[in-house]
């Protein structure tokens, strides 16, 4: 009896690839309307509800895209929204600087669109349910956008996590969120609505009450969830002085001309009650500790204020530079001391040195000095409060204001100097950024500008009292203390770490079920 011949197996056909919403040319513009709308979102203009149909354009530009289109929407957002939004780095050092962060921010972005690309390919054929595609689907892009904002702000050079789109809600009923969530939650819940509505609407599901249910649930958590709750535990007389001296990089100065630009604007306070008085970034034309005419002058005015001063310079020790905030007393003493922890790369410091001055070498030339991260507390204590610290840029890493918190700091100080950013967006960024770590921390913030705006902000992220820009004058408050730590200081950071590699790993899940799907 002859063997009958094997049947040849059946080929396996895996379900088709979702078809792209957009060509390609209409993805491109969609991403660049994206981008112009997601800048007008943050600070000067701030119109935060415009970030929603901002990530919405994006999302549906890069819905169905393989790698390269991915590649190429991305780079259309990132690369004008982060020329747009950091236009303020030209003001002084002219276009090569703006241009070489847009770009390099913008192609970064690009390659971290990828994954939410993938995510749109892969995730509807592996779970190709009602549910998949309604709620998995939009978590894992929201998921892969934190992961985004996460790798852009913390890669190359310590990152630069200034675009985080919870940062454009400062003003908006949603920043409550962030105190029980962080900054990075309130980015994922406001890109899972967005993403979860795109569905509904592709789907047609609008027709199903029940696939209304999971945004109608995510729409009530933003606009009704109340703050998280922190202590009072009393007050304290704060004083804020913004010199609007001569503090720009290429300000032409006469010696001494920023102390005393500073301590004109001090002086109105003389005879106030006064606990703590405190100066900006750059409130210092030298370092005090090597410069005995600095020094007396700061004891002098610390005496008349009859409260400690806390200023900043760049300081010299063991042959390094650092950037310095110090509580200065009457008796010619600075127990306490801070050092920026993150300094700003081609801004503080020159990284490889050698490889960017081939390319640049006049820019890089303008930089004699590079500042040492410093690796003290980012907290000083007077008459046994603690008060955290972040100086300047130090505002937008989460890893400062978490140290200062974790220290027991009852109210945040943030110094800064704007003087080289005149007459453009940064310090209103910087501000709104300001903010909204008052809203997640609960905690009162006192942000002192040289030339502005300074601002007193209560932990509701309402303004107490403000200096406006190129205004010399003092603040003088009593501002709360609060104790306790709010759910987004103490969850905010691991839900970071979970979004971020819950995201990657669902998106593996995804790719491995689509290929397996018969």
């Amino acid at each position: 009896m002859r063997d009958s011949p094997a049947r040849p197996r059946p080929r396996r056909v895996l379900p088709p690839l979702p078809r792209a919403p957009l060509p390609l040319w209409a993805a491109v513009l969609a991403a660049g309307g994206a981008a112009l709308l997601m800048d007008l979102a943050y600070p000067d203009t701030g119109i935060w509800g415009l970030a929603f149909p901002a990530t919405a354009l994006l999302l549906l530009a890069l819905n169905g895209r393989r790698v390269g289109g991915a590649l190429l929407v991305g780079a259309v957002y990132g690369i004008p929204f982060f020329g747009l939004l950091v236009s303020f780095t030209a003001r002084y050092l002219g276009p090569v600087p703006w241009a070489a962060l847009s770009v390099v921010e913008g192609g970064l972005t690009a390659l971290a669109a990828v994954p939410i690309a993938l995510a749109y390919r892969w995730m509807p054929r592996a779970f190709p349910g009602r549910a998949g595609r309604l709620l998995g689907l939009p978590a894992v892009v929201a998921a892969l956008w934190v992961g985004r904002e996460l790798f852009v702000g913390s890669w190359p050079y310590g990152g630069f996590p200034w675009a985080r789109l919870g940062m454009t809600q400062a003003e908006s009923p949603l920043a409550h969120l962030s105190s029980w969530v962080g900054i990075s939650g309130l980015s994922f819940l406001m890109v899972l609505l967005v993403a979860m509505i795109g569905e509904i609407v592709r789907l047609r599901a609008w027709v199903r009450p029940a696939a209304l249910a999971a945004p109608a649930v995510v729409v009530v958590v933003l606009l009704f969830t109340p703050l998280f709750p922190t202590s009072s535990t009393g007050s304290m007389r704060i004083a804020a002085v913004q010199g609007n001296g001569p503090t720009g990089y290429f300000d032409e100065r006469e010696p001494f001309a920023v102390i005393q630009a500073q301590t004109d604007a001090t002086e109105p306070l003389y005879g106030e009650d006064v606990d703590l008085l405190v100066w900006p970034e750059g409130s210092l034309d030298a370092d005090p500790f090597e410069y005995e005419t600095i020094a007396r002058r700061m004891s002098l005015v610390s005496a008349r204020i009859g409260a400690p001063l806390l200023a900043n310079a760049a300081t010299a020790r063991d042959d390094r530079f650092y950037n310095t905030s110090m509580l200065w007393t009457a008796d010619d003493e600075a127990g306490q001391i801070h050092d920026k922890r993150h300094p700003v790369p081609f801004g503080e410091y020159v990284p490889d040195r050698a490889f960017y001055n081939a390319l640049a070498p006049d820019l890089i030339g303008l930089l004699q000095r590079d500042y040492t991260p410093g690796s003290n507390s980012p907290t000083v204590e007077v008459d046994g409060v603690p008060i955290g610290l972040a100086i300047c840029f130090d505002v937008i890493y989460d890893d400062v204001i978490s140290a200062g918190i974790a220290d027991g700091a009852q109210v945040l100080v943030f110094q800064t100097n704007n003087a080289d950013f005149r007459g453009t967006d940064e310090n209103l960024q910087q501000l709104a950024f300001a903010r909204m770590r008052a809203i997640e921390t609960g905690r009162s913030v006192v942000n002192v500008s040289t030339v502005g705006t300074s601002q007193i902000i209560r932990a509701d992220g309402s303004t107490v009292s403000r200096l406006d820009a190129d205004e010399a004058g003092a603040l003088l408050k009593d501002v709360e203390l609060r104790s306790g730590l709010t759910a987004g200081v103490v969850v905010g950071p691991w839900l970071q770490q979970l979004l971020l590699w819950g995201g990657l790993g669902a998106l593996i899940v995804g790719w491995w079920r689509a290929r397996r799907r018969p």
